[in-house]
């Protein structure tokens, strides 16, 4: 028996360092949070895997500031191009939409290898804070203390944790091609592979070089270890939901082809053969999704997939019965795999808000839709600055209970989407009218188009808690399912309900649209976006209209008046010492003309000052034209009238908490107050 060799404390354990894990230490690095975080693999990054980065992810990347490395790295897909059979049963281009909806976002869907996503985030991390990523580092108990679930000050979570060796901690997948080269596979990875951490146990334990212990004591802990998960295990926790009978092999090649549309992402129904999806890669890789219509099932009742029977080969020839009469072959494959088409999501998310699940240890489905990697991501980035705010002492534990209800509703989105998106891409096409049993193409298409703007991540809602002040008629349904039975006690309600009217196209529990605003001292055109980064602060956006309006001007003002008392939240929330925009970050939006104002017209509350740097000059903006990139028209698009103007809180996740009056000082406090810690 291994006698742990010391014993740590920890705010945050992070157990596993894919997107989510990774995305979560972001979060910690940039806070300053004192965070371990490890996986059981060991340093190699492997090809393939997860690939597609849709819009939403994208802007959450570039708030962290690296999404301009993937932005140049990777794939820009444009068009979606439709392939169904003709009447001889041939296939031929049916349609194309554009792949990203045009306006939803300044960025568009892009493809770029897991491994080069990764290698950002632990390059940012690394720029930001002392954690490393602990490769080759097993966790092996699990001790959760309930009673001190609510002690802000306690560590309740203990974790054993065991070193493998690099053998132990390097998955096996490399198989051999007929032509006798070694190809890189990702069968370790698929769901039609068994668990191996107890075959990781067992090795380690007969491996003295690396059979070394260690305890953490943490405050809170996140399971980012995949559909696998140990984390969901050790709590009693599972996946519920349903496979299909659906196998699909994937390659990623360099094509030799005469398919014309090998360039552009394609959706391909055989009349008889199965479907296939194409998506192009970078450096001339193509990944193609292939359906396996001839794969031998084994198990009970033949249920699961007999791996064996699966090859590039078989795959390769499955793909071409679906492609042709076009031919299709390659000399280099970079990587491939297979799976079964599944869809499930965790019983819970978290355990008494202490322990939370993130991604594929809480929701698993098929990976067409290009959401895996995403909503894993976007499950970490909307816990971490919770989790982060409630260690710092700035918010109580309150807010950590919107985490489960808020990505819980969008798993069973996500599922829902899938289940439906799934069948209809391995269903085979309808013969005709008459045919009921077949699909129906124009549904096909239907389909795609309208679950483009689910996938591009632009279209979650969260509904109505503590720190999203909307009444709850507009919360029902809010991503198009209702939340899970098991959740309908946890609800919370917000101390203050919104005025949506305000800004009608700001929808209060999505995140913030961005279009281009000028800064009022030197004229540079920015997204409002771009002024949001991922550092933690919320945001007090106030559009204070046409300031050259005497009454505007009253307005604005009377705010900043009560915004600069000596009670003010700016300041009773805000840790001795420290400037209230470290918490509190105020950005003014006007709507005057530009040449009319200059910054020093505004209160100094808007434009803080520092003994060092002097006046902030970037904190004020205004709604026109710029003289190189035309005109955002901010107001306009946000649905705010000029004459009135609003009030809009941002989360730090850049999604809106609340609309109201300008000059309502009382109730953006009241909000505050509900959930926010007096730090003097």
């Amino acid at each position: 028996m291994t006698v742990p060799s010391k014993t740590d404390h920890v705010d945050v354990l992070i157990v596993g360092a894919g997107p989510a894990g990774l995305m979560m230490a972001a979060w910690m690095a940039t806070c300053g949070i004192k965070t371990r975080i490890v996986d059981k693999r060991g340093t190699k990054i492997f090809n393939g895997q997860a690939d597609g980065l849709q819009c939403r992810t994208l802007e959450i990347l570039d708030s962290f500031g690296i999404a301009e490395r993937a932005w140049k790295e990777a794939n820009h897909m444009l068009e979606i191009c439709f392939w169904n059979p003709d009447e001889t049963g041939a296939i031929r281009r049916s349609g194309r939409i554009p792949d990203t909806i045009p306006g939803v976002s300044r960025f568009q869907q892009v493809v770029l290898h897991q491994g080069r996503i990764e290698r950002f985030f632990l390059d940012y991390i690394e720029s930001k804070s002392p954690i490393r990523v602990e490769r080759g580092v097993l966790p092996t108990k699990l001790e959760f203390d309930e009673s001190l679930a609510e002690d802000s000050d306690a560590y309740p979570i203990t974790v054993n944790l065991r070193h493998l060796s690099e053998e132990e901690a390097t998955p096996k997948q490399a198989s051999t091609a007929a032509n006798g080269s070694c190809v890189q596979d990702g069968l370790f990875r698929s769901n039609l592979a068994a668990d191996d951490t107890a075959e990781l146990l067992r090795t380690s334990e007969l491996n003295a070089k690396a059979n070394t212990e260690e305890v953490v004591k943490a405050k809170y802990v996140l399971g980012a270890d995949g559909a696998h998960s140990w984390v969901r295990k050790e709590l009693g926790f599972s996946l519920v939901g349903d496979s299909t009978d659906y196998i699909w092999g994937v390659l990623d090649i360099v094509p030799i082809t005469d398919f014309p549309d090998i360039r552009s992402r394609c959706a391909i129904h055989s009349a008889n053969s199965g479907s296939v999806m194409v998506i192009p890669r970078e450096n001339k890789l193509v990944r193609l999704y292939i359906q396996m219509t001839t794969t031998e099932k084994i198990g009970d009742g033949g249920s699961r997939a007999d791996r064996s029977k699966i090859t590039p080969e078989t795959i390769l020839a499955s793909a071409q019965k679906i492609l042709a009469p076009y031919k299709l072959s390659y000399r280099k494959l970079d990587w491939w795999t297979a799976y079964q088409i599944g869809q499930r999501v965790g019983t819970n998310f978290s355990a008494k808000e202490r322990i939370f699940l993130a991604g594929d240890a809480v929701h698993t489905h098929s990976p067409k839709a290009g959401q895996g990697m995403n909503i894993s991501m976007q499950d970490a980035y909307n816990l971490g600055w919770k989790v982060s705010s409630v260690i710092k002492g700035l918010s109580n534990r309150s807010i950590l209970k919107s985490y489960e209800r808020e990505r819980s509703g969008i798993a069973h989105a996500l599922i829902q989407f899938d289940h439906k998106f799934s069948r209809l891409f391995s269903g085979r096409p309808a013969k005709d009218v008459m045919d009921e049993e077949g699909i129906s193409l124009e549904e096909f298409k239907d389909a795609f188009e309208k679950g483009n703007l689910f996938a591009s991540g632009t279209a979650v809602d969260y509904e109505a808690s503590k720190i999203v002040a909307k009444s709850p008629e507009a919360t029902n349904g809010a991503n198009g399912v209702s939340a899970p039975a098991s959740l309908e006690g946890s609800k919370t309600t917000p101390a203050v309900t919104s005025t949506q009217s305000l800004a009608s196209n700001v929808k209060v529990g999505m995140r913030i649209p961005s279009t281009k605003i000028l800064n009022q001292s030197d004229a540079r055109p920015w997204h409002l976006q771009e002024r949001l980064p991922s550092n933690g602060t919320w945001r007090i956006l106030l559009f204070v209209g046409d300031v050259s309006i005497s009454e505007q001007k009253q307005k604005m003002e009377t705010l900043c008046k009560s915004l600069s008392g000596s009670n003010s939240f700016l300041k009773r929330f805000t840790p001795s010492g420290a400037r209230y925009d470290s918490v509190f970050e105020v950005l003014t939006v006007h709507a005057a003309k530009r040449t009319d104002v200059s910054v020093l017209d505004f209160p100094e509350v808007l434009r803080p000052y520092d003994e060092l740097d002097g006046w902030d000059y970037n904190t004020i903006f205004v709604d026109g034209e710029s003289y190189h990139e035309g005109h955002g028209q901010i107001y306009e698009t946000f649905g705010i009238d000029p004459k009135v103007g609003c009030a809009i809180v941002l989360r730090p996740d850049q999604y809106v908490s609340y609309v109201g009056p300008l000059e309502d000082y009382e109730t953006v406090d009241k909000f505050f107050s509900d959930f926010m810690i007096p730090q003097n």
